[in-house]
């Protein structure tokens, strides 16, 4: 319904921001991400959004990024993992933390959120996977545990490969993505930095 509200920031607290757009307050929960990149109140703010409606009620989200969003809206598709689990989760793991833990499956870094056990992780990890194998055709590379690779004097291929799987993750086709990476220099970055200069790139 809403793509997304740009107006003046009303008010921001833990957990929710309003945003006063054509004399309307928008109140939108939020991560701790997105909380820690909102302006002072006052400044001109904008969020790309998501409204859940349930039985009990609505309740409008926000993003700081289209990045985040794609990842809130992978999250719920999982059985199993709610809005209230997928915002725990993206307060814990930027969009690129997030796309690297379920791509090495890192279900240790997810456990650690907030209403979030091992089950669930794992779960998220199994169905993510399944998904990107249906849509694109192909098979996740083996990959060590999260960090390992991305430290200096890794394989550049080794780290193309996570990153790809990464930025497939997040809803960004193969071909595309591909020609990203091959355009940059990638040989003395980490998997991180090569991810997150990648989504500016394709932003």
């Amino acid at each position: 319904m809403y793509y997304y509200i740009s107006g003046t920031l009303a008010h921001k607290s833990m957990g929710f921001a309003v945003i006063d757009a054509g004399g309307v307050g928008y109140r939108m929960t939020v991560s701790q991400n997105t909380y820690d990149k909102l302006p002072l109140a006052g400044n001109p703010a904008k969020l790309y959004s998501y409204l859940a409606v349930r039985e009990d009620g609505i309740e409008l989200f926000g993003f700081y990024d289209e990045t985040e969003l794609s990842s809130f809206q992978m999250l719920i598709t999982v059985s199993g993992v709610g809005p209230k689990a997928a915002m725990s989760i993206l307060s814990l793991l930027t969009p690129e933390k997030f796309a690297l833990a379920v791509c090495t499956e890192d279900t240790k870094a997810i456990s650690k959120a907030s209403g979030v056990g091992p089950k669930t992780a794992a779960r998220i990890v199994l169905e993510l996977k399944d998904k990107l194998i249906k849509e694109h055709g192909g098979e996740f590379n083996a990959a060590p545990e999260l960090g390992s690779s991305a430290k200096a004097g890794a394989p550049a291929r080794g780290k193309l490969s996570e990153a790809l799987d990464a930025l497939m993750v997040l809803g960004y086709q193969r071909a595309e993505a591909t020609n990203v990476l091959k355009s940059m220099p990638t040989e003395q970055m980490t998997l991180e930095e090569i991810i997150r200069q990648a989504l500016k790139k394709l932003m």
